[in-house]
């Protein structure tokens, strides 16, 4: 967007036709050039405008997006290798062919062609090059003056602060989408007698990803593990220490421990885990051969059973336990008898916090939405829709809250031999 604005203040009010580049190692944060005067450059198109009405790309023409190789010799490069702006009474020879070749017998192009004024200033930050600014002025036009080219250098002080937090902006979010996607493939994971969906609602507007943490894990014996937690907080430091707590149950998991003992270790853990403490969970070990499901919370809001009877309610534990990181490892198991196909819902705290009513309330709150919403998605006939992610999304919005949402759903169904 901000390549965008530079060429809408530029062109047409300022000069006839403006573009702006950058740099592709900067762009791709490798390190500087070896030489301040390297033999060519490479720089990408961000944005393009000629004259008033044109479209800011010209497809197979100039394209936004394109990767062109500068040599030394061209006023780009030297502008890049003396950080000073260059001015010409005509574009160069190297920019001459190239835009003869990109597009014969366009009318824009001849009239970048015809160029009688043309500025380039570079862009930097820091005292480092990281693109440029082109403009040209037809031969209808006076050539730009010494007061227009420092009011272009302005226009790029400012632009390049804005490119380089538009840049920074980018790789956080590219950052944190990589975590959220590494979180589980897929809205719907099936295992034998298990059948999960999930979603979550990151707080806040434009946030990627928060503290909840959720994952589903095979095990031995055809029992699959479930867990929802959430670690306080909603910047990054929340998120790291749902990485580190997320990691640490697949590690405990993967050691096969009972479901009370995998609890107890990874509250040891968070104890020495900055930003873990007072971390909350619900664990869950479905065991469809059994017809079992053992229960261990930490801090943690109850689960909602849906049973054969279509009533949502509360799960009644043993012991809430406290939330992690507090070193007391006072846990319990509660364990389940699931005779009949039942749906099993783990879910955090922000689906039911709330100002006006107590937590009590709000389960059943979030309870009868469930039974509302079920009614609405009955479970399919052979060939029906999965209602499961349809049920997902109905109790993620069932409350405005701005707190991090995340429900994962688990169809239970007994095997029988």
């Amino acid at each position: 967007m901000t390549g965008s604005h530079v060429v809408h203040a530029l062109a047409p009010g300022f000069c006839d036709a403006a573009s702006v580049y950058l740099l592709e190692r900067w762009r791709r944060e490798e390190t500087a050039y070896v030489t301040a005067d390297p033999p060519q450059i490479e720089a990408r198109r961000l944005a393009l405008r000629v004259g008033a009405d044109a479209p800011e790309a010209w497809e197979g023409v100039l394209p936004v997006g394109e990767v062109i190789v500068f040599p030394r010799e061209t006023p780009y490069a030297r502008a890049l290798a003396d950080g000073q702006a260059q001015l010409h009474d005509s574009v160069d020879t190297h920019t001459a062919e190239r835009l003869t070749a990109s597009g014969p017998g366009d009318i824009r192009i001849d009239m970048l062609l015809q160029a009688a004024s043309f500025l380039v200033v570079p862009l930097r930050l820091r005292n480092t090059a990281i693109g440029f600014i082109a403009c040209t002025r037809g031969p209808d036009r006076g050539p730009f003056v010494t007061g227009e080219v420092a009011a272009v250098e302005s226009l790029a002080a400012r632009a390049s602060v804005a490119l380089d937090n538009a840049r920074r902006y980018e790789r956080e979010r590219r950052t944190a989408l990589a975590i959220r996607n590494s979180l589980l493939p897929g809205t719907v994971r099936e295992a034998e007698g298990c059948r999960v969906a999930h979603g979550c609602l990151p707080a806040g507007q434009g946030t990627v990803i928060g503290g909840d943490w959720f994952d589903v894990l095979n095990r031995p014996g055809g029992r699959v593990s479930l867990i929802v937690g959430d670690a306080m907080g909603h910047g990054p430091e929340s998120a790291v220490a749902m990485i580190q707590l997320r990691t640490a149950v697949r590690t405990l998991a993967g050691l096969d421990m009972p479901a009370v003992e995998l609890v107890r270790r990874l509250d040891a853990l968070a104890s020495d885990t900055p930003d873990a403490s007072f971390a909350t969970c619900i664990y869950a070990e479905w065991d469809p051969r059994q017809g079992t499901c053992t229960l261990v919370g930490a801090g943690h809001p109850p689960p909602l059973l849906r049973g054969p009877d279509g009533r949502t309610a509360p799960v009644a534990l043993a012991g809430a336990g406290l939330p992690l990181g507090l070193g007391t490892g006072g846990y319990e198991a509660t364990v389940l008898k699931v005779p009949e196909p039942a749906l099993l819902v783990l879910y955090s705290d922000g689906l039911v916090e709330s100002r006006e009513h107590d937590i009590d309330q709000e389960i059943a709150r979030l309870a009868r939405t469930l039974d509302e919403a079920a009614a609405d998605h009955p479970d399919p006939d052979a060939g029906g829709p999965d209602p499961l992610p349809a049920l997902c999304r109905r109790l993620l919005h069932s409350t405005a809250v701005s707190d991090d949402r995340t429900v994962l759903l688990a169809r239970l169904t007994p095997t029988r031999d």
